[in-house]
C-alpha cells in the first residue's frame, strides 16, 4: 500500500474509533455534533484513500487542496478505472455529509433513532468498504469493544420520519412558541431528503417555515418528503455484530447528478410523480400569496422562478403545453413578497398586454396597468 494512502486510512480508522466513542459516552454535551462531524471526517479520509490505492488523484492539476466530499464520491462512482462504490453507498455518504454540514455550522436536532441510524449503517459502509477496497477486516483496525450501543431500538426510516413528523406538529402547535426548535427537527428530515434527491444545499428559513407549514396543515410526511420515502433500511446479524445498511426501496431508480449542477449532489433519487412534486398551478400561486394574476407573474420573472428546474416544469399533453410549479417555488415567492419592492417589480417585469395591430401601422406594445393591490397584500 502506497505510503500516503496508509496514513490516510489510519487517519479514517483513529476518526471512526472516535465517533464510536462519542456515541457510546455517557454525557450527552455536544454528543450528536461529535459523532456526525468525526464520522464524515473518518470517510472523507477513507475515499481519499481509496482512490489514491486505485491509482487515482485526490488533487487537480495546480491546485493546492485536496478535492472535497462530493469530488471523492464522484470518482468512486463514476470513474470506471477507480470506481469502488455504488449508488446506495453514495446516497448513504450524501446524507451524512450534509448532516455534518448543519451540525457544524448551524442547529440540528437529531433524534436518537436516527444518530443510532446513522452511526450503525456508517460502521457497517466502513467496514465494507476496507474489505472490498483493501482486503482487510475491520476488526483488525478497532478495540475488539468497539460497537454502537443503544438503550433504543432502532426502527426503520418510516417509523423514525414519522414519530419525528408528529413532535414537529406539536412543537408547531398555536402558543407553543417553539419554532426554532421545531425548525432545527425540520432541518434535519429536509437535510436527509434533500440529499437523497441530490441536493446540496441547506435549507434556508423560508424552506423550513413551508415544510412546517405543510407540516401543519396535515400533509403526509411522505408527500412531503419523498426522497426518505423511497428509502429502506436492512439488516442482518447475530450475536453482538449488526450490519445495517441504508438502500433504495425496489424498483426506485436513481441517476448520477452531471458534474457542475448548481446546488447538486452527486446521485439522486428519480423523481417519478412529477405532477405530485410540481403540484401548484399558476392560479394555486394566487390564492396562496393572495396576489393578483399579473403581479404573481412578474415575481415569477424577477426571481428567475421558471429557470430553477427545482421550481418549475412545463408538461406536454398532446399538443397543450402547461406550467406547474413546486412548493419551493411557493416558498421563494412567499418570502420575496416580504422584502422586494412591489412597484419596482411590476415596473422592470409586467407582463404586457396583446398587441393590437391598427388600420395601417403597427404601434408598440402597451404596458398593463398596475394592478390593485388586494388588502392584506405584502
Amino acid at each position: 500500500m502506497k505510503r500516503e494512502s496508509r496514513l490516510l486510512l489510519a487517519k479514517a480508522s483513529d476518526a471512526l474509533v472516535l465517533a464510536i466513542e462519542h456515541f457510546n459516552r455517557p454525557s450527552d454535551r455536544g454528543r450528536p455534533q461529535t459523532v456526525l462531524i468525526l464520522l464524515d471526517h473518518a470517510f472523507e479520509m477513507l475515499l481519499k484513500a481509496a482512490i489514491i490505492h486505485n491509482g487515482g488523484r485526490i488533487r487537480q492539476k495546480n491546485e493546492k487542496n485536496t478535492i472535497g466530499f462530493d469530488a471523492c464520491l464522484r470518482k468512486g462512482l463514476s470513474d470506471a478505472r477507480l470506481k469502488f462504490l455504488d449508488a446506495n453507498q453514495v446516497l448513504t455518504l450524501q446524507a451524512l455529509n450534509g448532516l455534518r454540514d448543519a451540525a457544524q455550522h448551524h442547529l440540528l436536532d437529531i433524534c436518537e433513532e436516527n444518530l443510532y441510524i446513522q452511526a450503525q449503517a456508517a460502521v457497517t459502509l466502513f467496514r465494507d468498504l476496507l474489505r472490498a477496497v483493501f482486503g482487510e477486516e475491520l476488526a483488525e483496525r478497532l478495540p475488539a469493544r468497539v460497537l454502537p450501543l443503544s438503550t433504543v431500538a432502532p426502527k426503520d426510516l418510516a417509523a423514525v420520519f414519522s414519530s419525528e413528523v408528529d413532535e414537529v406538529r406539536r412543537l408547531l402547535r398555536p402558543g407553543s412558541r417553539r419554532r426554532v426548535e421545531a425548525q432545527a427537527k425540520l432541518r434535519t428530515l429536509a437535510i436527509l431528503d434533500g440529499a437523497l434527491q441530490g441536493e446540496r444545499l441547506q435549507p434556508g428559513d423560508s424552506d423550513l417555515r413551508a415544510l412546517g407549514e405543510r407540516i401543519g396543515s396535515g400533509d403526509d410526511w411522505t408527500e412531503v418528503f419523498p426522497g426518505v420515502a423511497a428509502l429502506d433500511l436492512s439488516s442482518n446479524g447475530y450475536g453482538p455484530s449488526l450490519d445495517l445498511r441504508i438502500t433504495k426501496k425496489e424498483g426506485v431508480p436513481v441517476q448520477l447528478v452531471a458534474e457542475g449542477t448548481p446546488g447538486a449532489s452527486v446521485v439522486a433519487i428519480r423523481r417519478v410523480d412529477e405532477l405530485g412534486f410540481y403540484n401548484l398551478g399558476h392560479k394555486d400561486l394566487v390564492e396562496q400569496l393572495d396576489q393578483s394574476g399579473p403581479m404573481v407573474t412578474a415575481f415569477i420573472r424577477h426571481l428567475g422562478i421558471e429557470d430553477d428546474p427545482d421550481c418549475a416544469k412545463v408538461f406536454f399533453i398532446g399538443k397543450s403545453k402547461f406550467k406547474r410549479y413546486s412548493t419551493k417555488a411557493l416558498s421563494r415567492l412567499r418570502e420575496a413578497l416580504k422584502t422586494e419592492d412591489m412597484e419596482e417589480v411590476w415596473r422592470d417585469h409586467a407582463p404586457k398586454a396583446k398587441k393590437v395591430a391598427p388600420a395601417r401601422k403597427p404601434g408598440p406594445a402597451s404596458v398593463v396597468p398596475p394592478p390593485p393591490a388586494k388588502s392584506g397584500a405584502a
